[in-house]
């Protein structure tokens, strides 16, 4: 389920401004890159057996190298998703997701912007 109106869509930032931020926003970057992308990810736990529940947040390089750490990055429409262990996570419009969560995740994202906004382009 994508959210919208965070006000990250579209911002762009260097990568190593964005890392920090994100870090600090308690997302995990990971092995989760390549060249031109980057993926995000915050992990929320759920009193459902076998849920998880993720924030998930993508970039990709419009300039630089990620593999090089000097990319300038444009992020995308950030998207939660429902782990379902062991098949994977589904982040399409037909799950249904607590108010609670939704809540938790667009006060997550602004905590992201707060800290990555003085650093975009």
């Amino acid at each position: 389920m994508k959210i919208l109106d965070t006000g990250l869509d579209g911002l762009l930032i260097d990568l190593k401004p964005l890392d920090k931020g994100l870090e600090n926003a308690n997302f995990v970057r990971a092995s989760q890159w390549d060249y031109e992308r980057v993926t995000y990810d915050y992990k929320i736990g759920s009193p459902e057996k076998n849920i998880t529940y993720y924030i998930r947040l993508q970039g990709h390089a419009v300039e630089g190298d990620v593999d090089k750490g000097d990319a300038v990055i444009k992020l995308l429409t950030p998207v939660v998703g429902k782990h379902y262990y062991p098949h994977g996570i589904e982040y399409g419009e037909q799950e249904e997701f607590p108010p609670n969560l939704i809540n938790r995740a667009k006060s997550a994202l602004q905590t992201v912007k707060a800290n990555i906004e003085p650093f975009t382009k």
